[in-house]
């Protein structure tokens, strides 16, 4: 196991330890849904809850439970550890939505402290994983939605020199490069942060010569980059 991975692995136990505080309650919510049984493992300790009922509620609406955010809560280092493993069968963009919606951040700090680490953790063992578990782009995804910014995560992969990163890098341009998405891409399963602009400029500029695609030196890309140059001072307040 590399360090990365043993640092994630230390902090994906540090959530578990940090979120043991969160005890059970009895559950209430849709009942046409889950029915009295699915409330009433949802009300057990944490172990004794099935997998695939903690997939189920992590991607459910809040509307389906009396008092989502104590239950999302609750179920966070569960949901957490299956998404970092590739383990859950749920999209992990919506889990950002869910987090979000849940509060994670205002949660009290050793919580919210938890879970930035694990944030950390999960994008450098990624960056020194390939392939990795998630696929790179949903996992930058799921961590710039929940943390409301996607800069951190690419001044990181920029840093890390690995055949990994370097692996990452030429999967996300195929990816990203498909019809030219990459010129208004949203992340988040919602679209919740439009990443286009800081995309284009970070893979034209920072990492351009670490990819060996002629792709990048489309004139459209350029322009895209102008116009979203533009945009941004446009919207800026005026200055004196």
């Amino acid at each position: 196991m590399s360090r990365a991975q043993r640092q994630l692995t230390a902090a994906l136990d540090a959530l578990d330890r940090t979120f043991a505080s969160e005890e059970p309650f009895p559950v209430e919510g849709c009942t046409y849904c889950y029915g009295e049984g699915g409330l009433a493992e949802l009300s057990k300790p944490l172990h004794l809850i099935a997998e695939d009922m903690v997939s189920s509620v992590a991607s459910e609406v809040p509307s389906h439970w009396d008092d989502f955010p104590r239950l999302y809560r609750r179920l966070a280092p569960r949901i957490v550890r299956s998404v970092v493993t590739g383990r859950l069968h749920a999209d992990e963009n919506l889990i950002a939505t869910r987090l979000l919606e849940a509060g994670w951040s205002t949660w009290d700090a050793p919580l919210a402290g938890a879970l930035r680490d694990v944030w950390s953790a999960w994008w450098e063992a990624t960056l020194h994983t390939h392939p990795s578990p998630v696929s790179v782009r949903d996992t930058l995804s799921l961590i710039t939605v929940v943390t409301g910014g996607v800069r951190p995560w690419l001044d990181m992969w920029n840093a890390t020199r690995t055949p990994a990163a370097d692996a990452h890098l030429t999967d996300f341009i195929d990816d990203v490069l498909v019809e030219f998405q990459i010129v208004d891409l949203h992340m988040g399963f919602y679209d919740e942060y439009h990443a286009a602009p800081e995309l284009l400029d970070w893979l034209l500029t920072d990492v351009r010569e670490r990819l060996d695609d002629a792709r990048l030196d489309d004139p459209y890309l350029f322009e895209a980059v102008q116009k979203a140059t533009r945009s941004t001072h446009s919207a800026s307040p005026d200055r004196a």
